[in-house]
C-alpha cells in the first residue's frame, strides 16, 4: 500500500504530516514526500482538507 498526493490538489497545509503515526510524510517547499514508513493507514486521507491524498490498496 501507498499514498499518492495530487499536486494540483495539495494546498501544502501540512495537516497530513502532523497526523502520520509513522512519520512517513514530510512536507519539503512546495511538496510532500512519502517515504518508505508509510503503512497507508489513511489517517492522512482522512485529514486532507482537500482531498488531495489517495491510498492505493
Amino acid at each position: 500500500m501507498s499514498i499518492i498526493v495530487n499536486k494540483y490538489k495539495c494546498g501544502y497545509c501540512g495537516a497530513c504530516v502532523g497526523v502520520c503515526p509513522t512519520g512517513a510524510l514530510e512536507l519539503i517547499e512546495t511538496w510532500i514526500e512519502v517515504d518508505n514508513k508509510c503503512t497507508g493507514c489513511g489517517i492522512c486521507q482522512k485529514v486532507c482538507p482537500l482531498g488531495a491524498i489517495e491510498v492505493d490498496r
